[in-house]
């Protein structure tokens, strides 16, 4: 009976969520990257003490940005989500523990609190379980890096689940602008070119990436931020990516956050499950 119930609450998803889990983690970390900017030749010259100024003014600027950003141990949040794939969309919940440098766990609950999937990602690999259909993806890090290239980055992805900006885009290359309190960043990470928009607090309100040659773009906007303690983050994030013929969106609204709280992050493959195709 229990096994029926499963059943017919995943034929309402119109989509494996499997599948699903797996493309969105995909479609992120292939996107969410780090990569060194280009370097340039750099030659000594007599420079005017007005320039000296503003090349100071700049790095003023961005350590300001650096610190601003939200530094933390843990987090937990519960966010109602809605996902998109190519047309296809599912409202979920996922429960999102972070341990901040070492694992990203989520869980991904449907009707009536029934898990159907559960995620474990770290700098070294990523796991998924898929409860629903008794399957399971065990790949090491570097099964994302055959599809993102090596510059994929689990720092990245962590980023986007706090609201933060990814550490990589504030750089010395990147051009900065200011404007009614607001700031903008724009310049190329690899063949990305990307603009990064903060608030008068200098919290990130919205991230874009695009490269029109390999037709990948990705645009996160962060809104309706909230206290959580002393920490600071976006209670509603909103993800539109584009890898080539796939297309996700993500909106993310967070319901419930916390900070710094002693956390467990368990997963288990049951041994009778059978590795994903």
């Amino acid at each position: 009976m229990k096994k029926n119930t499963s059943n017919s609450i995943f034929n309402r998803f119109n989509i494996k969520i499997g599948s699903c889990i797996k493309l969105f983690a995909l479609c992120c970390l292939a996107l969410l990257f780090s990569c060194r900017a280009k370097k340039h030749l750099i030659v000594k010259r007599a420079v005017a003490d007005s320039v000296v100024k503003k090349v100071d003014d700049k790095a003023l600027k961005l350590n300001a940005i650096r610190a601003a950003q939200t530094n933390f141990i843990t987090f937990s949040g519960k966010a109602r989500t809605k996902l998109n794939i190519n047309g296809s969309s599912n409202d979920v919940t996922l429960n999102v523990r972070i341990q901040q440098g070492q694992k990203i766990w989520i869980s991904v609950t449907a009707i009536a609190g029934i898990e159907v999937a559960r995620v474990l990602i770290t700098p070294d690999s990523i796991l998924i379980i898929n409860r629903l259909q008794s399957e399971y993806v065990k790949k090491p890090f570097s099964y994302i890096n055959k599809i993102a290239g090596d510059q994929a980055n689990y720092q990245s992805l962590e980023s986007l689940f706090i609201g933060n900006a990814v550490p990589q885009m504030i750089n010395e290359n990147a051009d900065l602008q200011s404007a009614s309190g607001n700031t903008t960043l724009t310049g190329s990470l690899s063949d990305f070119a990307y603009t990064l928009t903060l608030g008068t607090d200098l919290r990130v309100n919205q991230t874009t990436l695009n490269n029109q040659t390999a037709g990948q773009s990705l645009q996160i906007t962060n809104s309706a931020f909230v206290a959580a303690g002393t920490k600071v983050l976006p209670s509603q994030i909103d993800m539109t990516s584009v890898v080539k013929d796939k297309k996700l969106a993500v909106n993310l609204h967070y319901i419930k956050e916390d900070f710094d709280l002693p956390l467990e992050y368990p997963f288990t493959i049951p041994p009778r499950y059978k590795p994903m195709e």
